[in-house]
Order: structure tokens, then sequence, then C-alpha cells
């Protein structure tokens, strides 16, 4: 291995360093690297072509200190010659504390050599790590799409179906369901809102393009009646205990009805499960 060391004097002033490397016949061999270093290496502007294979690293070093404004320096410090990308050799001419700082510059990707050794047989284990993570890549993908229409379809707000076209007095109700294990329902729910004017008549929850009351689940639905009903003091809601197994029970968390021309909101907490076997029994 042979190295060639320029210290920071004799770069000083310079803003590039122009390295040309070729190589040595037998003779020049002889001359010049037995037993003795390079002092005055062959210079010529000659072609030549390297008939065997080499290595090249190139890496910059420094030393530096800080002044009283807090700038870096180098005045008064000289990179040694036994400097190498291990360690850096400073000679100072002061006392003031310093540090040294290299950098290896990054060696070019031979992409010959990389294609002409890119075949299965020779990188199984490489191929095969990266067709594992293209298709776990590739589910988690599809899943998280799945999972983004899942989240779409819980948005907006459903008409309840049995509005009538005549009615032109709107509130806005929001059901809150709980987070407890099989809180969700499936079966058919119900409720009469009543209020210091009017009642209405039984009305029923449903949307006929997504699944509601799904565990931890929040619904917005738009009620129509024909007049306000005051202000609201009372909700029975049921359910009909439709659902198959689990999904037949439901944990109501609480529920929030706005009227939509005042735009004031009634709380109506529950906090109680709707299921023959759990709790009082009641649906």
């Amino acid at each position: 291995m042979y190295t060639y060391f320029i210290d920071n004097q004799q770069t000083f002033g310079h803003q590039s360093i122009i390295f040309g490397l070729r190589e040595l016949n037998s003779t020049e061999i002889q001359d010049f690297c037995t037993n003795s270093s390079i002092i005055n290496p062959p210079i010529t502007n000659t072609k030549f072509n390297f008939t065997s294979n080499y290595e090249f690293r190139m890496y910059t070093s420094g030393c530096y200190y800080l002044d009283q404004t807090n700038q870096w320096k180098s005045d008064g410090l000289i990179v040694g010659p036994l400097t190498n990308h291990y360690e850096t050799q400073c000679f100072s001419t002061h006392l003031t504390t310093f540090a040294s700082g290299f950098r290896v510059l990054p060696e070019p990707i031979n992409w010959s050599y990389v294609f002409a050794n890119a075949d299965f047989m020779r990188n199984k284990t490489i191929y095969s790590t990266i067709i594992c993570v293209c298709v776990i890549y590739i589910i988690l993908l599809l899943l998280s799409r799945y999972k983004d229409k899942k989240d779409i379809e819980k948005l907006g707000v459903t008409p309840l179906p049995d509005n009538h076209k005549s009615d032109k007095y709107f509130y806005q109700i929001i059901v809150f369901t709980g987070q407890r294990k099989y809180a969700g329902t499936k079966s058919k729910v119900h409720f009469v809102l009543s209020g210091d004017s009017d009642t209405t008549h039984i009305r029923t929850f449903a949307d006929p393009h997504r699944q509601i009351f799904q565990r931890g689940g929040i619904d917005a639905f738009i009620m129509a009646v024909p007049k306000s009903l005051g202000l609201l003091h009372c909700i029975r809601i049921w359910h009909d205990n439709s659902g198959q197994g689990s999904s037949s029970s439901w944990f109501l968390k609480y529920l929030i009805v706005r009227d939509l021309q005042t735009m004031e909101k009634f709380h109506f907490i529950s906090q109680r499960w709707f299921a023959v076997e759990k709790e009082d029994g009641n649906v």
C-alpha cells in the first residue's frame, strides 16, 4: 500500500487538488519504490493502460480550534504525516485546545461488477429477502386501502329512512356506541324523542349503505319532523334484539341531539347495556 500525504500548508490558498494515477513499469518500480519513498514521482501526459486491478482511497483531515467568536479556525495548526483514516496527527504552535475532523470520501460503485454477479443463484438470500419485503408491502398496502374505505364509509350524516319529504324541521342525532367487548349491535334500534311542544312517533335508525352502531363507533343521523318539538327532555330508545349471537346486545354511551334551526344541543347520557343477558335484562 502506498500513501501520498499533503498537509494543509501545501494546500493553503488552493480551491482544488487534482491527482494523477498511472501504473509504473518494472524499471520505475525499481527506481522509485524499492526501499525508498517517492520524492519526485514520474509525471507524464502519455496515456497508460492498467494491467492489474487497484483500489484508491482518498480522505481529508483537519485540525481546528474555537476562537473568541466561537468560530472554527486552523491558524497555527498543521496536520501531521502520520494521519490516516483512523486518527489525525496535529502539530500546534499555541496552547489553545483543539480538535480534529476527517472525512473519508465514498468509493464509487462498480456497476459492471454488480450486474455481472447479479444472478439469482449467487444471491438467493438477497433476492428472497427483497421478494418477501415486496409481498409484505403489497399486502399491507391492500389492507390499508381496505381500512381506508371502511373509515370513509363511517363518515357523513345519514337521513333517517322514515323521514317525510313534507317535514321541514330538522334535528341532528349523534349516537356514541361504547368501547366494551361486544358493544356494537346489528339489531334494529328504535326511539321516540319528546319535547315540551311535541313528541315524535316511533322512529328507526338505519343506513342502507353502511353498518351502524359498531363498537366504538360514532353515527350521525338527520331526523325530519313537521314542527319544532320545543325543549327536549326525554328520549326513549330500544332495539328488537334481532342481531345474531353477540351482535344482538348493545352498549350505548350517550346521544347528542342538535336542533339545526337554533343550533341548541341536548345531551342524553346512557352508559348502560341494552341486552337480555346483561344488567337488568332490558333492551
